[in-house]
């Protein structure tokens, strides 16, 4: 008796162990599974277009606009206060140059897309460089997708890509390291956000149609819903597969045409805006939600805790606000998508886990800072490399970076090692026309080509004059020959093409 009573404790105590031992295995294979990774990109969506203040006084603390108080966006809220958000955060005054940055790495004066692609035509301008990228990316580009792809990411693609003409090799995700690509193609706007209008198949614009959601064709469904669904599928068919994934959620709003979001068009009937602004101010909303839902989406299949996200905008606003001494939808930052001033290149950026919880060992190695801001300048070509590291996989040798990692950064320190500079090189016509921005700290220097009238400079400083009101490169030629000094060596280490006139490049004329 007392045998099989030994038997039975004995095959106990083993049966616990093995629980154990499995428990501890299936909890330490979670823990060395790579991190998710999810960017959330929002289509000419500017610092001022949520109820998140991006902005702050000299000591760090956040400022809120009146902007801020007109737009609705709990779930940026939410993502703020369980992270970090950057004040200082730049990305090109254009769509095609900053989406070609952020899977690239590189500034657009390196990768020559610098203008945003005409799907049809070569959209130089008059007095556009003839060779710039107007084709895009190419099945041997360097990409961030084609490198998590190698090394076992599930590489997800929906909504607006806008990385190629029609008929390139950029044109269609798959070409780019995407697997699976959802709504991305050629077009850089949607031809109606409308499921009742086939999203431009059977109204609004037919060449701007958007593909590939026939199963949503004739439904009362807004196109911003229609594409966080596919998301949430994707997300979950990755799950199934048993693979870590890497979604680009790249969302058509809240690019013009300004369709009015019905499920949000009463939060804003009664703010004595103008119904473009309100209709702007629902896809901003509309934005949220799906923010919301796929956060929610990623918790409830309990990846939460191993999701990075990253929430930003992909160049200045073009809310359809009246424009008064070149102040707009990026008040109190000057201009506005296009524009050479601060709010045509200044944007959103919060980076978040899902579910923070600092004792998970993706948070650990990739800690972020809780509800927190960070003054220090980043851009766009950081993404790349940080997510390298992050995913913990090497790009190949010999390919040039122009980005910096942001590790030290999202823990809400300094990176002393970074320089902090900034060139947005734009030879092309646009609300801003022919020229080169460059931001140096404090310092910002934008260059103006002689393509009708003589070249002239425009200097600020951003630390006593963040909002560019007054010029001083005439009363400061000292810092005005440093800063266009600067300019010069970036154009030359990235082999900037220039304006050109009568077939000869417009280069540099350096002050007297």
């Amino acid at each position: 008796m007392k045998t099989k009573i030994r038997l039975k404790m004995d095959f106990s105590v083993f049966a616990l162990l093995s629980l154990l031992c499995v428990t501890s295995c299936n909890s330490q294979a979670k823990e060395n599974t790579p991190p998710n990774i999810i960017i959330f990109l929002v289509d000419d969506m500017g610092l001022m277009d949520t109820s998140v203040p991006f902005l702050a006084d000299t000591n760090g603390n956040s400022v809120k606009y009146p902007l801020n108080d007109y737009y609705k966006t709990t779930n940026m809220e939410k993502l703020a206060e369980q992270g970090i958000r950057f004040t200082n955060f730049y990305a090109h005054s254009v769509c095609s140059p900053s989406r070609t940055s952020i899977l690239t790495g590189q500034n657009s004066a390196r990768h020559g897309v610098t203008n945003w692609i005409n799907s049809e035509e070569n959209n130089r301008s008059e007095f556009g460089p003839a060779n710039w990228n107007w084709k895009g990316l190419t099945k041997e580009s360097v990409t961030l997708p084609r490198i998590l792809q190698q090394a076992g990411y599930k590489t997800i693609h929906v909504g607006k890509a806008h990385l190629g003409s029609f008929n390139s090799e950029g044109e269609d995700p798959l070409n780019l390291g995407f697997d699976v690509n959802i709504a991305g193609s050629s077009i850089g706007q949607p031809g109606s956000y409308l499921g009742t209008e086939s999203f431009g198949y059977t109204g609004g614009n037919y060449a701007r149609a958007v593909p590939g959601l026939e199963k949503y064709h004739g439904k009362d469904i807004f196109l911003t819903e229609a594409l966080t669904l596919e998301a949430n599928l994707a997300i979950s068919k990755a799950k199934e597969e048993g693979k870590p994934f890497f979604l680009n959620m790249a969302h058509y709003a809240v690019h013009a045409p300004f369709y009015s979001d019905p499920r949000f068009a009463e939060n804003y009937k009664d703010s004595n805006m103008s119904e473009m602004a309100q209709a702007y101010a629902t896809l901003i909303e509309g934005i949220d939600k799906s923010l919301g839902d796929i956060m929610q989406h990623v918790k409830d299949l309990g990846l939460g805790e191993n999701t990075l996200i990253f929430f930003l905008g992909d160049n200045g606003s073009d809310a359809p606000l009246p424009i008064e001494n070149d102040y707009s939808s990026s008040t109190p930052l000057k201009g506005k998508k296009g524009n050479h001033w601060e709010g045509g290149m200044r944007v959103p950026f919060i980076a978040s886990w899902v579910s923070p919880n600092k004792k998970i060992s993706s948070q650990e190695q990739t800690p972020i800072a809780v509800n927190a801001v960070q003054q220090q300048l980043a851009t766009i070509m950081d993404i790349f490399p940080t997510l390298c590291q992050v995913a913990n996989v090497n790009y190949p040798d010999g390919y040039i970076l122009d980005g910096f990692a942001l590790q030290d950064q999202l823990a809400g320190q300094q990176n002393v090692m970074r320089d902090e500079l900034f060139l947005n090189h734009f030879p092309h016509s646009h609300r801003s026309s022919y020229f080169t921005s460059l931001v140096k700290s404090d310092w910002k220097i934008i260059y103006h080509y002689q393509v009708e009238v003589q070249s002239h400079y425009e200097l600020f400083n951003l630390k006593e004059d963040p909002f560019e009101t007054t010029n001083v490169a005439d009363k400061n030629p000292e810092q005005l020959n440093i800063m266009m000094k600067a300019l010069s060596d970036e154009m030359k280490s990235k082999k900037a093409l220039y304006p050109e006139k009568e077939k000869r490049p417009l280069e540099l004329i350096m002050p007297g």
